[in-house]
């Protein structure tokens, strides 16, 4: 049986998610175990979240508010709980990006976090966050909810050619993490371009940056190191790396090009040609 502890509410949203399942739990005359079987998993999976040790899923959390007919109540939550999952300096970042009607971003060294694979987003994670990868690859997932809006923000990227041929997490993970960028390629908010090695140097070899655009507020850009992520809104800076985007945006191919790039690395680089251990061959 999960030995339950008693929680403080307003500690953080995963208490409070915890604390109102166990309340509305007991208030419709169910045990653990036979929420579970309504809702499709084990009590102890319930218990463990009543108690914290695990963080929902927006799925659960679905079928949560169907069973006790809460209105949507955990639907709403699971969006702050994970949120709460990201890494504490990465937290602003995510709000002001979740508002945005305008992103405009140049990738060095890794895929958008808004254009990751579940594979390849855990991939990335467990390096830093073995023992929260899980948790941390569901909030990343959560932030790529505001594509699917009735109104999405409009999307630009821009990415270098060797994030295309770096392999995170061996041959079938990159493969399928080109074919969605590939997928994306239709969509009428997003473009997607890729700054080919033939270019040589241009404006975006300091690093990767985020330019985010609202209705009513200033203009934000947004950088980040290895444990810190910076944002500012002034205007120099703003100009200035709008200026360098533009630049990069031209240096890079067209879209149509540049999809015809990402399937070429794709088929030769992560095709039938992959060694045994899953690894590109060169």
């Amino acid at each position: 049986m999960v030995n339950i502890r008693d929680l403080d509410p307003s500690a953080s949203p995963l208490d409070y998610y915890g604390y109102e399942l166990r309340r509305l739990r007991e208030e419709a005359g169910l045990k653990q175990g036979q929420l579970g079987d309504i809702i499709y998993c084990t009590g102890s999976l319930i218990g463990q979240i009543e108690t914290t040790k695990r963080v929902p899923t927006r799925d659960f959390s679905e079928r949560l508010d169907a069973a006790l007919g809460t209105g949507g109540v955990f639907s709403r939550l699971v969006g702050l709980v994970l949120r709460s999952q990201l890494p504490t300096w990465f937290q602003a970042y995510a709000e002001m990006e979740a508002r945005a009607t305008f992103i405009s971003t140049f990738q060095a060294q890794l895929i958008y976090g808004l254009l990751q694979t579940e594979a390849y987003a855990k991939a990335l994670l467990t390096v830093e966050y073995p023992d929260r990868a899980n948790e941390i690859v569901a909030a990343r997932i959560e932030r790529q909810r505001i594509l699917a809006r009735k109104i999405p923000p409009v999307l630009l990227v821009v990415l270098d050619e060797a994030l295309l041929h770096r392999n995170v997490g061996g041959c079938e993970v990159m493969r399928e993490q080109l074919a969605h960028l590939l997928n994306l390629v239709g969509r009428p908010w997003i473009q997607i371009q890729v700054v080919p090695f033939s270019t040589g140097e241009h404006s975006g070899m300091m690093g990767s940056f985020t330019l985010l655009r609202f209705d009513g507020d200033p203009d934000l850009f947004y950088t980040e190191s290895y444990d810190t992520g910076h944002m500012t809104a002034n205007p120099q800076v703003i100009r200035e790396r709008s200026v360098g985007y533009a630049r990069l945006q031209a240096a890079a191919l067209s879209p149509e090009e540049s999809a015809l790039l990402i399937a070429r690395v794709m088929e030769e680089r992560y095709g039938d040609q992959c060694g045994s251990d899953g690894r590109a061959v060169a």
